[in-house]
């Protein structure tokens, strides 16, 4: 690939010969871009300069809903894992707070994300995705519910000053912004962001640019979309993947927009379906923010 075909891909392509069942939780760390294969319990990274294979960095016996980086600890990862919290360190597994094992339906950790500043977010949902079954948890210096009556818990994402958090009830086909009290991690301030149909896609995995634009993947929609902070929608990305499901800018200048995908539950996947896809976008975004952890050296 010629350093032109690297600065400027105009429409989405697979950047992966691989094929995920569950692809989730893109995240731009450390200059590659790290992501899950959620239901096999595969955390796997890949470069942002050419398309490659995915190496495989962890394998867990559970499910693997999303990771953020340790700070000042290259290579240890926060985990939203099986039924609650682990630490991925030095090629092991250590689990660190049980959440959702009591749930009287059976239930499992789903998406996650560290905020500016380094509290980690977790939320869950139940196999069968009933409705309010899920949580969205904050881990600071304890963990503990922060949203409850979710079905299934997307997101969140803030926004550069971690002051404004978005947080998607997928089947619902909700988005909701707060304020986040930077101080306490404290939120409020609950407001309609968006409301979405079936005929849009359902909003999955999200990011927040540097220009405070939400990016929100639609499941079963075919498509990313931008949102200015006002709600207006300012882009639509078509896909040939049928259920994208996170996104996250990295790359060349931030300005690279990875989007995962899946062929989960699909009788006929088509050739992109489950496929890692690329393409460059025009506002930069944010680096992953790492997670504070005192704990476990």
């Amino acid at each position: 690939m010629t350093t032109q075909e690297q600065t400027v891909l105009r429409e989405p392509i697979p950047w992966s010969e691989d094929r995920l069942e569950l692809g989730e939780g893109a995240r731009w760390v450390d200059g590659r871009l790290v992501l899950v294969d959620l239901l096999a319990g595969r955390l796997l990274e890949t470069g942002g300069d050419a398309p490659g294979p995915l190496r495989e960095l962890y394998r867990l016996d559970g499910p693997l809903g999303a990771v953020a980086p340790v700070a000042g600890r290259p290579d240890r990862w926060l985990a939203a894992a099986g039924t609650g919290l682990a630490l991925l360190d030095d090629g092991h597994v250590h689990p660190l707070t049980d959440l959702e094992s009591t749930n009287p339906v059976r239930a499992r950790m789903n998406d996650a994300v560290a905020d500016p500043h380094g509290r980690f977010w977790a939320g869950s949902m139940t196999y069968d995705a009933t409705p309010g079954g899920g949580t969205l948890f904050r881990h600071d210096h304890t963990t503990q519910p922060a949203v409850t009556g979710l079905t299934i818990t997307n997101g969140p994402a803030f926004d550069a000053t971690g002051t404004v958090m978005y947080l998607a009830d997928t089947p619902l086909g909700h988005v909701d912004r707060f304020t986040v009290d930077p101080a306490t991690g404290e939120l409020s301030e609950q407001t309609p962001f968006l409301r979405l149909t079936a005929a849009d896609g359902f909003p999955d995995g999200m990011t927040v640019d540097a220009a405070g634009n939400l990016w929100v993947a639609l499941w079963g929609g075919h498509a990313v979309r931008r949102y200015r902070p006002d709600g207006s929608l300012d882009r639509e990305i078509r896909l040939g993947a049928a259920q994208p499901t996170s996104v996250c800018l990295g790359g060349p200048d931030m300005r690279r927009l990875f989007v995962t995908t899946a062929d989960y539950g699909l009788t006929e996947p088509g050739p992109v379906d489950g496929a890692l896809l690329a393409v460059d976008v025009d506002i930069a975004g944010l680096p992953a923010a790492a997670a504070s952890w005192t704990g476990r050296s």
